[in-house]
């Protein structure tokens, strides 16, 4: 109940924050405002702070995750020193990463002067950015352990988004020229690791103890074993989830990189409530392995998936079929419906994620997050040599490409991984029948829609008949449990 109550509030804010971030995206990539290269610098500021987040955090946000109901149940809160030796450990990575930034500027220049010049002029504002990222990662870790995900949730999806908002329109406005728009851009996440900061100090969780505790004493070979193999895990993780942006950028430039990244926002709306339910599920997932709560580990695995694979395809069949028209119908550069294809393929990927559930959380929280790491390793391994020749070979749709095959392989392990070892499986009958459902009722709509004139009221049809067809039969079928649930409560609410 707890998980589906704050992900329907997660859900909810996280959609407004895309909605938020349409506009932002509207504004990026519409006629007469940014440039394809300023558009493509935005977002490959976010891709390589992302590396950065992931090499100075060390790897200590999933042993936050892993550790925080040991210290919760033995020590007073101002005993707690978990959050400060996170802190202390991505300040050491910071540093690191400065050294780093300053020595390896050469062969950043070498690589992406040619076709991205504009990143290696404003590169090391992209240092605040990542600081910001970084720090307020370790306190959203915290906040998820602590089951306290709504603000931090708020904060990373749609308050950042209204921030971004702010200096767009300061910038589209020309009340700010594109210089100064770039160093406004690099503080944003210091601002809401600052919101959020204020906040858990005034909720009383924000405790700095120097003191090591019993519990660190105890636990801490185990903690930093788990955080030497995570750290590599996480660094894996990032270069996979970015790597195709920065390969586009140095090998074809940062307009394409522009088209590459509006397709993935599009493509990435699939994955919202994904994003929302693996956030509450951390800290739940986690305290049932400590009680050794298989049962119920099982049951988050059977229902994230059936649910987000239900959302995934809604979301999904909705923009598929409009798509097109949306391009036709906004006064959006032409240069970008150069994605449409590639949003589509992308989006493919991102269902075959979601579909599989919670899978990441369950193995990352158990005794066995070593195959975490090790199901990194072999997604890297795959996916960088097959992003960078299908990028070579055929530009950017070749990156989608090898995105869904990458993601194929990567959950079909884990999800073999969590089969043999614990006997767990998300999939049953109603998985195939809500795939079969989101065909005939995306088939339904599209030829129904084709006939239609103006596009306006197309878009309208085909939007109203996919979304009746699709959740009439996913209650008619009763395909999900949690959704029957909600129905019926709101059935006896009304009643009553």
């Amino acid at each position: 109940m707890a998980i589906r109550k704050q992900a329907i509030i997660s859900s909810i804010l996280v959609y407004i924050g895309f909605f938020i971030g349409a506009i932002n995206t509207y504004f990026f990539v519409k006629n007469g405002s940014f440039t394809l290269a300023e558009y493509g610098l935005t977002r490959i500021f976010f891709d390589v702070a992302q590396n950065f987040y992931a090499f100075g955090c060390l790897g200590v946000i999933p042993v936050i995750y892993k550790f925080y109901p040991y210290y919760n149940d033995n020590l007073e809160k101002r005993q707690n020193d978990l959050l400060t030796w996170g802190l202390v450990t991505a300040s050491v990575g910071f540093i690191a990463l400065l050294i780093l930034g300053y020595v390896f500027e050469p062969v950043l220049v070498r690589k992406f002067s040619a076709r991205s010049l504009l990143f290696v002029e404003y590169f090391y504002w992209v240092f605040p950015f990542a600081f910001g990222l970084l720090f307020f990662s370790i306190l959203e870790a915290y906040s998820w352990a602590l089951k306290k995900t709504i603000l931090s949730n708020f904060l990373k999806e749609t308050g950042l988004r209204l921030l971004t908002l702010v200096i767009i329109l300061l910038f589209y406005f020309e009340v700010i020229q594109f210089p100064l728009f770039v160093k406004l851009f690099s503080c944003l996440y210091l601002i809401i690791f600052l919101v959020l900061l204020i906040y858990l100090l005034k909720i009383g969780q924000l405790h700095l103890s120097f003191r090591i505790s019993r519990v660190t004493r105890k636990f801490w070979k185990k903690m930093v074993a788990m955080q030497s193999l995570v750290f590599g895990g996480v660094v894996i993780q990032s270069i996979g989830l970015t790597i195709d942006t920065l390969i586009i950028a140095s090998r074809i430039g940062l307009p394409s990189a522009g088209i590459f990244n509006l397709a993935q926002y599009v493509a990435n709306l699939v994955q919202v409530p994904q994003r929302s339910i693996q956030s509450i599920s951390v800290g739940v997932i986690s305290q049932h392995w400590k009680e050794k709560n298989y049962g119920e580990i099982n049951r988050i695995y059977k229902r994230s998936s059936i649910n987000l694979l239900i959302l995934a395809l809604f979301i999904y069949g909705g923009i598929t079929l409009n798509i097109h028209y949306m391009f036709s119908l906004l006064p959006i550069q032409e240069e970008y419906a150069a994605g449409i294809v590639v949003m589509i393929v992308l989006g493919v990927a991102r269902i075959i994620d979601a579909g599989t559930g919670v899978n990441g959380v369950i193995i990352a929280t158990s005794t066995f997050w070593r195959f975490d790491f090790l199901s990194g390793v072999i997604m890297l391994a795959i996916r960088i040599p097959i992003t960078y020749y299908f990028i070579v070979e055929y530009g950017i749709i070749g990156s989608a490409y090898a995105e869904i095959f990458a993601y194929t392989v990567y959950n079909f392990i884990r999800y073999e991984f969590l089969r043999r070892k614990f006997n767990m499986q998300p999939f049953d009958r109603n998985t195939l029948y809500v795939i079969g459902l989101a065909t005939v009722a995306f088939a339904a709509a599209w030829a129904v829609g084709v006939i239609v004139e103006p596009v306006i009221l197309r878009v309208a049809v085909q939007s109203l008949l996919f979304s009746v067809i699709f959740l009439g039969g996913v209650f008619r079928l009763e395909l999900s449990p949690d959704v029957m649930q909600l129905y019926h409560r709101w059935i006896k609410k009304e009643r009553n």
